[in-house]
């Protein structure tokens, strides 16, 4: 198979989780390159509806190609973060699932889109998912200063090198700027000691990511994302995270968690306020993750995690 075409992970997991029937609405909050998407349509049938959001137009117009023949997705390119404003947009308010896989997907990855997301790229270092919006990773890289680069690769990279990183990042832009993928990449692996890094990945690969997170401002996008999946859920229906990094498996968790709770109001109120009713109901008390078939036959889902949840019906 070509590396460059994107196999979405745990299928069949996700489908089971969503518990999708005929006739249900879904959206696909990542829809990618649609993987997950045309499994979930399967499910749907012609009386059913797949809403798929991207923030990348060109993810939009590939996974629009391929879905024609299916019928019944609506594609709009926007970021999950605005979720609520975008289904009220499509007056269709609320849905009795929702998808979130987040990361970067195997033709980001890839040279493909041509925005740096790779470190086998000679593409610029941009790796905005949305070119039009924010600054590109190689601003970061040039303006940041060193302690503020350093907390950037831990924070988000989990780097263990990460202010050795961040002082070569400074002593290279002094001698000329760091314009590629390649060159961020190259500078990342000299940094760090030899034999100090995992054989199984490239050792730019966590800075790699960092940069990706910081400037899509992934975890902010998901944390503001979360609730308003869950508020616009169905009584019974279903919320499922694919998450491919502690931190995103981490506040999927923990949002989870606190929608489960009697009791949701802010610690600094007196009384309750949320009326002492939980919201959803936690389906997975363990992140599941993908079998050792699926792992050997496509490595990218290793690190994989699926989290999900049922929306608890709200009597009057």
């Amino acid at each position: 198979m070509n590396e460059q075409v994107h196999r979405p992970v745990m299928v069949a997991e996700v489908l089971e989780h969503l518990a999708l029937q005929p006739g249900m609405r879904v959206v696909d909050c990542t829809v990618g390159s649609g993987g997950h998407a045309q499994a979930m349509l399967e499910r749907l049938g012609p009386t059913g509806e797949l809403i798929g959001l991207d923030v990348d137009a060109e993810a939009i117009e590939r996974t629009s190609r391929r879905l024609a023949p299916s019928g019944g997705a609506l594609l709009v390119q926007g970021n999950f973060r605005d979720l609520e404003t975008i289904l009220d947009n499509l007056d269709r308010p609320v849905a009795d699932g929702f998808l979130f896989d987040l990361g970067a997907s195997a033709e980001q990855l890839t040279a493909v889109a041509g925005r740096g997301f790779s470190f086998r790229s000679d593409a610029p270092l941009d790796m905005r998912m949305n070119p039009a919006l924010g600054k590109p990773a190689a601003a970061l890289v040039a303006e940041l200063p060193e302690q503020d680069l350093a907390r950037l690769l831990w924070e988000f990279g989990e780097e263990r090198w990460a202010r050795r990183i961040a002082r070569a990042i400074v002593a290279q832009r002094r001698r000329t700027p760091i314009r590629t993928a390649a060159q961020f990449a190259e500078l990342v692996a000299a940094a760090i000691p030899s034999g100090a890094h995992s054989q199984r990945t490239h050792p730019a690969t966590r800075s790699m990511m960092a940069l990706r997170i910081a400037v899509n401002d992934e975890l902010a996008a998901l944390r503001q994302a979360l609730p308003q999946a869950l508020r616009r859920t169905r009584g019974g229906g279903r919320i499922v995270v694919l998450s491919y990094h502690s931190l995103e498996d981490r506040l999927t968790k923990n949002a989870f968690r606190d929608h489960s709770r009697a009791c949701r109001c802010p610690p600094f109120l007196p009384i309750c306020r949320c009326e002492g009713r939980p919201l959803v109901r936690v389906l997975t008390r363990k992140p599941v993750t993908p079998g050792a078939a699926e792992v050997e036959s496509n490595p990218r889902s290793r690190s994989a995690k699926l989290r999900a949840a049922e929306r608890i019906p709200q009597s009057p």
